[in-house]
């Protein structure tokens, strides 16, 4: 797979990097993203890909689940950079559909990994709220659109996380930046606002 990797490294040079050189030449020095995208690391999912946006337009941080844990400081100090050095405009916390972490969230059995369960502890709070509003179905098309709700649940309980961030607060409260929660279906391709 390296090699393969590799030689999609050299198509890059030879086709885009070639022919937007002036692009890239300017990228080289310096960031200008308008967007903090935070987004699950499932390799279907690729921000710039999805969205259409070219190098140095997104600002990107991801992991299991697109969750945002409240009082991190990895995540605290991306908030900082994007925020404060970048200045990026928009935040966006991007879920979809069949999202494995959601799935395992979804689970009604327990885990017997270490670490999987403890990072999902953090949109648990999501499951709570739908299942309150509506009880997880046993029929299995059933279960797929309640995944789905949770997976657009799980996109605003993040984006409340967001919002204990201080620097949040205040950027959104002075109007230098909006937040926004997204959806991407796997199945259409559809990427949509939801929240």
């Amino acid at each position: 797979m390296i090699d393969h990797i590799l030689e999609g490294n050299k198509e890059f040079i030879k086709g885009d990097f070639t022919e937007n050189r002036d692009y890239y030449r300017a990228l080289a020095s310096g960031q200008s993203p308008t967007v903090l995208w935070i987004g699950c690391s499932d390799s279907r999912v690729a921000p710039e890909r999805i969205s259409g946006a070219k190098s140095g337009e997104i600002f990107v941080h991801r992991n299991i689940g697109n969750i945002v844990r409240v009082g991190d400081w990895n995540f605290a100090t991306i908030l900082e950079y994007a925020i404060k050095h970048l200045k990026v405009a928009d935040i966006v916390i991007c879920g979809h559909s069949d999202c494995g972490a959601i799935k395992a969230l979804s689970a009604d059995k327990e885990s017997d990994e270490a670490y999987i369960p403890l990072w999902l502890s953090n949109a648990s709070q999501a499951r709570s709220e739908l299942e309150r509003e509506m009880p997880k179905p046993a029929d299995p098309a059933a279960q797929k659109e309640w995944r789905r709700r949770l997976e657009e649940e799980n996109v605003k309980l993040q984006l409340k996380n967001l919002r204990t961030y201080p620097i949040v607060r205040e950027a959104e409260r002075s109007g230098k930046v909006a937040a926004h929660g997204m959806y991407f279906d796997l199945e259409t391709g559809k990427l949509e606002k939801i929240v």
